[in-house]
């Protein structure tokens, strides 16, 4: 079977452990495709090792274009018993993202993807409170897909997601607890602000995050992960933005994406490529049009953007926003169906003020009582 790369291995420790914390009994369900066997043996065999059940469940990407090419509208909504059986029975969940080719969607109707993305309907929605309480985590493995829309080759992606993930460090989890209690004094310093008002090139913004709370994404849930965010006052922000960092959704990129928002909602949106189907997300419904999140990303071992958002999301030193749902544990209302981020890189040139006080320069956290934090 060949020789496993000691990061690999560390990888599938840290998910097990640092991640999910796979304790004797659970029922551990690992949901990939083939691309990435060598991270599901060892997930596999690190949950055996911890007394959990791996339950597999791998599937084949090309059937997602199957169904949205030759499927009706009911086939497209409808949810797998599978899940539901599942959901009853799974203590933890474990998501790796491995896609022969990231676009592979591109070309399916906009308006047949957001069918598949609705949530189920009421009499398939119902779901276990073990289901609910279950402890989840997602990643991404890295493929020749994912490789090249990067502009890499496999090798030198290989290379990046071990760095961003802290993997060549010889106590991962450690890692990453030290950027968790770092985020945590930014979380906690923030915590009863009010405003936060964003200038740079093509950027003034402002807005509001009176009694709204910032969480700290420390790589339990999204791994990797680095970024603390909340939910903005759907009413509040006012001004404009332009994003320089390429976005995907659905298979479709989405470059330099200008938009200016009026008493919360955006009322004026252009993109430099792929704008027909942003602007058809735009009018998907009411909350589409209104931020759901504001964060700051801290993982400074992602050094660039590679259009996926697990990971430029984070970049150290950018800020990003996202249209559409909001995350109740922030305090966030607004209502979508659609949670889209979008990147803005301060690190060239950018403040962030918070209630006048300047947070942030050219991508560094400047309050003079974190000194030190980064």
């Amino acid at each position: 079977m060949g020789m496993v790369d000691i990061r690999v291995r560390r990888w599938a420790e840290t998910l097990c452990g640092f991640c999910l914390d796979v304790r004797p009994g659970d029922v551990v369900s690992i949901n990939s495709t083939p691309l990435a066997e060598p991270l599901i043996r060892e997930v596999y065999r690190e949950v055996l090792r911890k007394g959990g059940h791996p339950v597999p469940h791998i599937t084949l990407p090309s059937l997602t274009n199957i169904l949205l090419e030759e499927g009706n509208d009911e086939q497209i909504t409808w949810r797998s018993p599978v899940g539901r059986v599942l959901g009853s029975e799974v203590d933890k969940r474990l998501n790796i993202a491995a896609s022969p080719n990231p676009l592979a969607l591109a070309e399916i109707d906009p308006k047949r993807q957001a069918l598949a993305n609705t949530p189920p309907q009421m009499g398939q929605k119902k779901r276990s409170e073990k289901a609910k309480q279950a402890r989840w985590c997602g990643t991404l493995y890295p493929t020749a897909g994912y490789a090249q829309l990067a502009g890499m080759s496999l090798a030198d992606f290989e290379e990046f997601v071990f760095a961003a993930c802290f993997l060549n460090d010889e106590d991962p989890a450690a890692s990453w607890q030290a950027l968790g209690a770092q985020q945590q004094r930014y979380v906690d310093w923030l915590r009863d602000k009010h405003e936060i008002h964003v200038m740079a090139e093509d950027v003034d913004l402002r807005l509001s995050i009176a009694g709204r709370t910032f969480i700290n994404s420390d790589g339990k849930r999204n791994f990797p992960s680095g970024e603390f965010f909340t939910g903005p006052v759907e009413d509040s922000v006012e001004g404009h933005i332009r994003f320089d960092i390429p976005s995907s959704r659905d298979g479709r990129i989405v470059r330099d994406v200008r938009l200016r928002f009026e008493r919360g909602r955006v009322v004026e949106a252009s993109a430099g490529e792929g704008e027909a189907y942003f602007l058809t997300m735009l009018d998907l419904d009411e909350g589409a049009r209104r931020l759901g999140e504001f964060a700051f990303g801290n993982n400074f071992g992602i050094t660039r953007g590679i259009i996926n958002t697990l990971y430029d999301e984070k970049i150290g030193g950018t800020i990003h926003m996202a249209l559409g749902q909001s995350y109740p544990e922030t305090g966030g209302v607004n209502q979508s169906a659609i949670h889209w981020d979008f990147i803005r890189d301060l690190r060239q040139g950018g403040e962030v003020y918070v209630d006048d006080i300047l947070f942030m320069k050219d991508g560094k956290f400047v309050v003079p009582e974190l000194a030190g934090t980064r």
